[in-house]
């Protein structure tokens, strides 16, 4: 049994769900989980046991005119390693998690001679955005350089982080994962009459609705669908990009035709009354929505960014376009929500390849790596 600590952010978005999945997986394995972040983290709304929340309190003084959340979050870290006594740290996110786990280590091996190995798991925008912006480079390649093992959700973003930032140190490659047991095509007639009383066909999305999520060209998309087949829209998730979406349904004439549910907890129930799921981000590290989705049996029609071809079989489970292809990503949904046969084929196909990233399958390899670091450790320099 090992103390892991985890430290993530505790937002609607797939890095903080991927963290929270994980430490629940650990937890039911017999490990004790510690997750320190400022909230309690969204997926984590029942009690469960081997598992323990540490609030980061950020501090509320006048002097300090900005937050100090990397410090508040380091400070933090040493106090729980102190007296939960945690055999290892795993970062998700270089910013500012990695050089908040840095702080960290270094404090304890000056002041206690304890020495923690830290892992960093990288999940996109920390390298692909974040980590570019000039100020920010250096503390990312910093941390990616002094942490003891570093890990990425795809190929793409493992080859990515090594070209950005010049670094020759492995990354290991651990993709994200689902439940399979719980993600299940679990068919409900009647939730399905609740969005498309008349029998329309269903498209969903989920996202953060950031920029990069492009998350309005699934209403331009399912406009060039509706100009031939009668369909719905279901956009679930909130940011950014929510209103342009619903402002654009407006101005395109099929606002009645879009339901936006906002940030809701993702269940299979939802998820497998869509025919299709939409995903055309322009960056994407590994799209576990859409892994999420084809274990319910849900085909994905997305584009080609970043490490969405290393999960969806162009023609198999789904398909792909170019970003902001719309016209080509419509021609796609319409081939499927056409041929009833081959919509089937590749919803079964679709679940068959969720299978090869059930969370019983991934999560040991965390395990494994966990071990061999500990077997490893080193003082930190």
């Amino acid at each position: 049994m090992l103390r892991i600590g985890i430290v993530c952010y505790p937002t609607y978005g797939g890095s903080g769900v991927v963290a929270t999945e994980l430490g629940k997986a650990l937890a039911e394995r017999g490990h004790q989980v510690h997750f320190i972040t400022y909230a309690l983290p969204w997926r984590l709304d029942t009690f469960h046991d081997n598992i323990f929340f540490h609030e980061v309190e950020l501090p509320n003084y006048p002097l300090f005119e900005f937050q100090l959340y990397s410090l508040a979050l380091a400070g933090k870290l040493v106090d729980v390693v102190r007296y939960e006594r945690l055999d290892i740290l795993h970062v998700h996110y270089a910013i500012p998690h990695a050089i908040s786990g840095y702080l960290t280590q270094r404090m304890l091996w000056e002041h206690d001679s304890i020495s923690l190995p830290l892992i960093t798991t990288l999940h996109g925008t920390d390298i692909t955005l974040v980590g570019l912006e000039p100020s920010f480079y250096p503390l990312v390649r910093f941390s990616l350089q002094h942490s003891d093992a570093v890990t990425a959700v795809s190929f793409f973003l493992a080859e990515k982080t090594r070209h950005q930032f010049q670094i020759q140190r492995p990354i290991e490659v651990i993709p994200n994962f689902v439940d399979t047991r719980t993600f299940i095509p679990r068919p409900d007639p009647e939730l399905r009459r609740q969005f498309a009383p008349a029998g329309e066909h269903i498209l969903i999305h989920v996202s953060n609705f950031r920029s990069i999520k492009r998350s309005p060209d699934t209403v331009r998309i399912l406009a060039e669908i509706r100009s031939v087949l009668p369909a719905k829209l279901i956009l679930v998730g909130d940011g950014p990009e929510r209103g342009e979406a619903e402002r654009l349904a407006r101005e395109l004439g099929i606002d009645e035709h879009v339901r936006c549910l906002g940030k809701q907890m993702i269940t299979p129930e939802l998820l497998s009354i869509a025919d299709i799921f939409l995903l055309p981000s322009q960056s994407e590290s590994f799209g576990l929505a859409a892994l999420e989705a084809m274990s319910c049996g849900v085909p994905v029609v997305a584009t080609t960014a970043g490490g969405i071809p290393e999960l969806v079989r162009h023609g198999e489970t789904g398909f792909l376009a170019e970003i902001g292809d719309i016209q080509r990503m419509a021609r796609y949904c319409i081939e499927l929500l056409t041929n009833p046969k081959k919509l089937q084929s590749f919803r079964e196909r679709a679940r068959q390849r969720a299978l090869e990233y059930d969370i019983h399958l991934i999560v040991p390899l965390y395990e494994q790596l966990y071990q061999r670091v500990l077997e490893q450790v080193r003082i930190p320099t």
